[in-house]
């Protein structure tokens, strides 16, 4: 699938993304994204945020993609069933261990349990081997019950402007190998 044949939603986690973040620059950049916005970024609520993503793709009448980082990909994970059947695939960054992290932020522990449920689409998981979040093997565990692809991004932190990640190349080449899969 092309990017000009789909609407890209891109899910930030907690807080939001920040200016640079490779998440924005990804929408500035490709003409048919856009950032789901939250109604609250700081003190998240699971309901809230899983019923943002179904409407934002139930409003598009094209296919749609997802590109999600951090407590986001929990949200879709937590979505998953829900979603309408135009959501051809996910690309899924760094997840939080919600349930075992003690660097994991209490204002994430509402969207605890993290589901096992395996997505009804494509997917693509990226993880590093060092994220202060959540250990390779958390991820690996998480994509192998999600039905997701996995990819090891190295020691890459949480993948986000702190661990050096603004135009993170490397994740848009990953991408496009989802969106090549992609029908």
């Amino acid at each position: 699938m092309k990017i000009s044949e789909c609407d890209i939603l891109i899910l930030p986690g907690l807080g939001g993304s920040d200016p640079g973040h490779w998440q924005l620059r990804w929408a500035e950049r490709m003409s048919t994204a856009a950032v789901v916005e939250q109604a609250d970024w700081d003190e998240p609520e699971l309901d809230d945020w899983v019923d943002t993503i179904d409407q934002a793709c139930r409003l598009t009448t094209r296919p749609v993609v997802l590109v999600a980082h951090s407590l986001a990909v929990i949200a879709v994970a937590q979505a998953g069933a829900k979603l309408p059947d135009n959501v051809r695939g996910a690309f899924l960054v760094a997840p939080p261990d919600i349930e075992l992290s003690p660097d994991a932020p209490e204002e994430t522990f509402g969207f605890r349990p993290i589901p096992r449920d395996p997505l009804p689409f494509p997917s693509l998981l990226v993880a590093s081997n060092n994220d202060p979040l959540c250990s390779i093997d958390r991820a690996v565990e998480f994509a192998t019950c999600w039905g997701s692809d996995f990819h090891q991004a190295g020691e890459a932190g949480h993948i986000n402007l702190a661990s050096g990640h603004g135009p993170w190349p490397e994740g848009l080449l990953m991408f496009t190998r989802l969106m090549q899969r992609l029908k």
